[in-house]
């Protein structure tokens, strides 16, 4: 074994360097050729480290943007549910200020429409304070001028007075002078009766002794003879008794007349001496008289009424109403009605009121008004004012109103007579259809609105309206009881309700609607 080995370590020895010359040789050619691989996988090593690190930061966002995504999911989940919320609570609040917006405007339109009414107003009371101030001016002039006039006749009564008490004084003298020439007159008369009635009974025994009787003085008894002498001497004597005893009662007339004027003040007036203005008022009511039995007895002929409405009292709950209205547009109108009122101002007869305008035609009156005066309204603020003064007597009076679109103009006519009449009142306008029409108050708002200081307070009766200007004839046929004109619009009878303490009574003729 050791001969083997001998051989074997030789021959290994022997190729051991050919072994190891090769190796070194192959090794130094690997190491040539491993040097840039393993640079390579260095890089390689580092790129996937890299990578490693990249992927790990990429993976560990991917987790994160996961969880995030979750949470967003949730969130956005939540959100779409704040989001419909949010879109529900905006659909009411919207749907609220919407509600808001339209009462709103309501309220404004309200506001305009009253805002005109108190500019109308304003307007209306301006002119009154204008007319009561030129009143008051002229009022005080006028006084001043009765003052004046008054001062002059208070001295001028002076005057007179003065002058009457003097010539009192003078008269009380002459009435003393008067009474005692009376006296004496008295007594002669006396005498010559008793001479006369002596004569006269010694003429019927012995007609020859009138003769020698001295009844007169000697000149007559020459001119005449003793019979006609004596008559004519008793007949003057009578005559002038007759005159005295007239003055005398004249004097006593006079001194009672002047006892009168010193007794009675300056202010006061005497009962038997009437003033001038007590004799024509006297006068003016004995012609008023038969005026008012004539207008009872045309009255009592007055049959075309049908109906009348009695408004007690200036409550708002008082109130007759038409729906609707107007069926159709009206470019031309008459209203006629009897009316009767013991209040000191008309009211508001009619209101026409639409969403539009509450004021689109109105009889409108109040007690803040001018004096006798409403105003005739087409379209709120236009109005025009219409003396009714001549209606607050207590008495029945048939008016008219009537209005045209063309050339805007109209006429107020009472009792038959036109007392009001104008132009370019609302040209060309349409009054429209479709509105709330109301008898005794003033609508504010459709149908309600309603003021008692503009109600009206007594009886309407046989009111209707024309789509058409009546004629002047036509008016006076209705105010004289005959047949109504054809084309009647409303009467009383398409009233669709009363409300209130509103009284309806038929009656026919005017004479019974009491």
């Amino acid at each position: 074994m050791s001969c083997w080995e001998a051989k074997w370590r030789s021959l290994f020895l022997v190729l051991l360097p050919f072994c190891l010359q090769g190796i070194y040789l192959q090794k130094t050619d690997e190491v040539g050729q491993r040097k840039p691989f393993f640079e390579r996988l260095r890089r390689l090593e580092e790129q996937f480290r890299r990578f490693q690190e990249v992927t790990l930061i990429r993976l560990q966002g991917i987790a994160e943007n996961y969880n995030v995504s979750y949470n967003i999911n949730a969130r956005f989940q939540n959100l779409t549910d704040e989001y419909h919320i949010m879109g529900l609570s905006v659909n009411e609040s919207q749907a609220a200020m919407q509600m808001d917006l339209n009462h709103l405007k309501t309220w404004i339109k309200k506001f305009q429409r009253r805002s005109r009414k108190v500019d109308s107003k304003l307007l209306a009371f301006e002119r009154s304070l204008s007319e009561k101030s030129k009143q008051s001016s002229q009022e005080k002039k006028e006084q001043q001028g009765h003052d004046t006039r008054l001062a002059n006749l208070t001295g001028t009564i002076s005057q007179d007075i003065s002058a009457l008490q003097t010539s009192q004084i003078h008269v009380q003298t002459e009435m003393e002078k008067l009474q005692n020439m009376i006296h004496g007159q008295g007594a002669k008369l006396k005498v010559v009766e008793e001479q006369l009635q002596a004569a006269l009974q010694r003429a019927a025994f012995s007609p020859s002794s009138v003769t020698t009787v001295p009844l007169l003085p000697q000149p007559l008894m020459e001119k005449k003879q003793p019979g006609q002498q004596m008559l004519h001497t008793k007949h003057k004597h009578r005559k002038k008794l007759e005159q005295d005893r007239l003055e005398l009662g004249a004097q006593t007339e006079t001194q009672e007349l002047f006892q009168n004027l010193r007794r009675s003040p300056l202010g006061q007036k005497r009962p038997n001496a009437p003033s001038g203005r007590q004799t024509l008022s006297r006068a003016d009511e004995s012609l008023k008289e038969p005026q008012q039995s004539q207008a009872s007895q045309k009255t009592a002929e007055i049959c075309n009424v049908g109906s009348m409405l009695v408004f007690p009292n200036s409550s708002t709950e008082n109130v007759v109403t038409f729906r609707p209205g107007f069926r159709t547009g009206l470019r031309e109108l008459s209203l006629c009605t009897w009316v009767r009122t013991a209040s000191s101002y008309l009211g508001t007869l009619l209101s026409y009121a639409t969403e539009e305008n509450d004021n689109k035609l109105v009889l409108h009156g109040r007690d803040s008004l001018v004096y006798g005066s409403i105003h005739f309204v087409i379209g709120d603020p236009a109005f025009r004012e219409l003396p009714v003064e001549m209606l607050l007597d207590a008495r029945w009076h048939h008016m008219c109103v009537i209005w045209s679109s063309d050339q805007g103009k109209y006429w107020f006519y009472v009792d038959r007579r036109l007392v009001a009449t104008g132009s370019r009142f609302r040209e060309g306008y349409e009054i429209p259809p479709g509105g709330t029409l109301v008898l005794g108050q003033e609508q504010d708002t459709v149908g309600g609105g309603f003021d008692s200081s503009e109600a009206f307070v007594g009886s309407l009766a046989g009111l209707a309206l024309w789509d058409r200007v009546l004629s002047p004839g036509e008016v006076s046929s209705i105010a004289t009881g005959k047949m109504l004109p054809t084309g009647i619009l409303l009467t009383l009878a398409n009233a669709s309700s009363l409300d209130g303490f509103v009284q309806k009574v038929i009656c026919t003729c005017l004479e019974h609607c009491s």
